[in-house]
């Protein structure tokens, strides 16, 4: 074994190179996003592993659900949004099963640092009935990898790889294996028994499904990783994925605390139910949901004389993520003494668009053209272009899910409000904006897209966009949107003139109208010679 200094999310990448994988597949979306560029970058540098960046986590998935076919091993990664987009093909394919290994990593984000909810992929695994695992550590991360593609094979089922925010980039010492696993030979699925899901077979594998929860009951009872230890009977904690760490730092190596560390799903019953019969009153640490604790409540709440402690009962805040401070404080131990005062007299540094950033010349041109209409509002995206909602800009005044900016103008003119306006980017139309603007176009509703097209996937790291350019132009108007209101202008100061003459004539128009703002990201821009 040799020793490696890794991100949790390039941990899960090496561990997954390690175990044999062909393929990563992904689409750009903190906290995730590293895990498939440390494999991108592998790939470059002559590793015989296909990674390209795909248009959208569903279609991530199913390419890494068709290597699955051929027996090759895959993996798929994605933030926890991510697989919103991904369910239809993540859920259907626990009843295809798999060929090789498959494995779909996901990186929550507790506390909200760059997402629209919290939401617990936990919950998400539950419900498609797959094995879920999730490290408390860079180590595990690694490890974990080689164990859910060799589960995955075993069990004929995609394993979900949980982790969080604080694990995907922190950094720690991680030991690696010196040989990687070999890759698995090219075998072909052929029977449309198990891959053809009509509804007669669709049956017998939902059958086949189900009928496998006692083997992954068995299989999470058994592993090694769910480690519990009795000491006390005052009070036992469960512990899940990161919280394990937590709670770590705050013991003393003579505390009397009874344990049980969760590391996968479904969770390990008899070992659960040793523990709470040995103590009185338990602590559930786990980031995100109460997703254990409500597995403990249930419908009637705890069995009499168990008093269970942990986000439901306030002892652990609802919302948020878990810190050593926050454990400590569930723990009734005395917070550690600070090494310094507080400071409390910060100001605010609310994110921002970088200084000449062509969004910027945008908003300023939009603001302009929407003070014709007071009270209007514009329907946006999610992008770097979502920070014109903040001040100094105010210019736009919605942010859903990815593609709902289009989506959301399109209801709304539907509905008789006018003028409507929306703005997304190059990438995220390429996502999950096509449909909406092809609705758009059939009815020739009246609304005005501006698609916001800097070449990059700039909010996570300045990825190459998918659909730019001249590409984008013939895109769109093969969808069916009018030539003759179909626009292209470059947003800077010098142009804003005839720009707003340009956004002033497609808002005015009563049909569907779109004009592309296209000027390079300015930290990809190349530098002049």
């Amino acid at each position: 074994m040799t020793v490696e200094v890794l991100l949790g999310d390039e941990a899960v990448a090496l561990g997954a190179i390690h175990a044999g994988i062909s393929g990563a597949f992904s689409y750009p979306g903190t906290p995730a996003t590293e895990i498939f560029e440390y494999v991108e970058r592998q790939a470059r540098a002559g590793l015989e592993v296909y990674a390209r960046w795909s248009p959208n986590e569903k279609v991530a998935y199913e390419e890494a659900l068709g290597m699955s076919w051929t027996g090759k091993r895959a993996i798929v990664s994605m933030k926890h949004v991510g697989l919103n987009v991904a369910a239809d093909a993540f859920v259907n394919s626990a009843l295809t099963g798999v060929g090789g290994g498959l494995v779909v990593v996901v990186a929550d984000d507790p506390g909200m640092h760059s997402s629209q909810n919290e939401q617990d992929t936990r919950a998400l695994a539950a419900f498609a009935q797959v094995p879920c695992l999730e490290p408390r550590d860079q180590q595990e991360a690694y490890a974990m990898m080689a164990e859910g593609l060799d589960l995955s094979e075993r069990l004929d089922v995609p394993v979900v790889v949980r982790i969080v925010t604080r694990l995907a980039h922190s950094r720690a010492p991680v030991q690696v294996r010196e040989t990687p696993r070999a890759p698995n030979p090219l075998r072909p699925a052929g029977a449309m028994s198990k891959w053809t899901l009509l509804p007669a077979i669709a049956r017998q594998r939902y059958h086949r499904l189900v009928e496998l929860t006692p083997e992954l009951q068995r299989w999470s009872a058994t592993r090694s990783g769910n480690e519990l230890t009795l000491r006390g009977r005052r009070l036992g904690v469960l512990a899940a994925g990161l919280a394990s760490n937590y709670l770590t730092e705050n013991l003393t190596p003579d505390h009397d605390l009874s344990i049980l560390h969760v590391g996968s799903y479904p969770p390990p019953v008899e070992k659960i139910r040793a523990l709470t019969t040995h103590v009185d009153r338990l602590l559930v640490l786990e980031e995100g949901y109460p997703h254990l604790e409500d597995h403990l409540l249930g419908l009637l709440g705890p069995r009499p004389g168990l008093e269970v402690l942990g986000r439901r009962s306030g002892h652990v805040p609802r919302t948020g993520e878990l810190t050593p401070d926050l454990v400590r404080a569930a723990l009734a131990e005395e917070p550690w003494p600070a090494l310094h005062e507080a400071l409390t007299d910060l100001p605010g540094r609310p994110p921002m668009l970088c200084q000449g950033c062509p969004h910027i010349d945008l908003y300023q041109t939009l603001n302009l053209a929407m003070a014709d209409y007071p009270g209007s509002q514009v329907f946006s995206d999610i992008g770097c272009y979502t920070l014109g909602a903040l001040p100094p800009l105010l210019a736009i005044h919605s942010c859903v899910c990815m593609g709902a900016s289009i989506g959301m103008a399109l209801g709304a003119a539907e509905a008789g409000a006018s003028p409507v306006v929306a703005v997304i980017g190059d990438s995220t139309f390429a996502h999950a904006g096509i449909p909406a603007l092809l609705s758009a176009a059939k009815a020739d509703v009246p609304l005005t897209l501006i698609i916001v097209d800097n070449d990059y996937v700039a909010m996570t790291g300045g990825q190459q966009t998918m659909l730019t350019g001249e590409r984008l132009d013939r895109l769109v108007l093969g969808l069916g949107v009018p030539e003759a209101h179909f626009r292209v202008i470059t947003p800077l100061k010098k142009n804003q003139e005839d720009n707003l003459r340009v956004l002033r004539e497609e808002i005015a128009h009563p049909g569907l109208s779109v004009v592309v703002s296209r000027r390079v990201c300015i930290q990809k821009k190349a530098p002049a010679a």
